[in-house]
């Protein structure tokens, strides 16, 4: 008796590591990217307060996070409209946000079709063994044990991908969703401050 679940059990387990990869390079992504961003802004503040706008970018500019690029842009457009400058904000924000939930789509289709794939393989065991009974008039025990086999094994590991790649999903969501929430309050900080000093002048 083989453990096998047929053509999709492969097909399962190149989606299992496709997972792993893109699970492992979000998260490290993700982590590279958290910094305390009241802190950052207020360090940037500071120095626009002393007058070195070119410092402000340069420090932007190596901390190579989405809150610094946000307020990168704010930089740049200090000197725009209100408008102009809630703009480049908004389009530097939405530019960080999509960066970052980048490839998450693809662990929420992984962890929506194992499951759907296992079951498939399931199927195409259980066509097996009404093929292994059909074909002969003395049917092997282990023929049928092996198709059925098939259908057990596609479908738990159906199972078993969907689910771990599920909590995968909701783990890297729940870190963007942290993120998206650090850039809007970077980008409201950052651009209230420069309209302050925009009426101040």
């Amino acid at each position: 008796m083989t453990l096998t679940g047929g053509p999709v059990f492969w097909i399962l387990i190149v989606m299992a590591v496709a997972a792993l990869v893109v699970f492992f390079e979000r998260l490290v992504e993700l982590r590279r990217a958290r910094i305390d961003p009241e802190d950052f802004v207020k360090g940037v503040i500071n120095v626009l307060e002393q007058g070195n706008v070119d410092e402000a970018l340069s420090i932007c500019e190596d901390t190579a996070v989405p809150v610094a690029a946000v307020v990168a842009a704010a930089v740049r457009h200090r000197s725009s409209s209100s408008r102009v400058l809630r703009d480049a904000v908004e389009s530097a924000s939405r530019g960080e946000k999509s960066r970052l939930a980048r490839r998450l789509a693809a662990l929420k289709i992984i962890g929506d079709i194992a499951p759907a794939m296992g079951l498939l393989g399931a199927i195409f065991g259980f066509i097996h063994v009404v093929m292994a009974v059909n074909a002969q008039e003395l049917v092997m025990r282990a023929d049928l044990i092996n198709a059925t086999m098939e259908s057990l094994v596609a479908a738990a590991l159906g199972l078993m991908v969907a689910i771990p790649v599920t909590v995968m999903h909701g783990m890297l969501k729940t870190r963007i969703d942290r993120l998206t929430v650090e850039i809007d309050a970077a980008a409201s900080r950052i651009i209230g401050y420069i309209s302050t000093k925009a009426v101040q002048k």
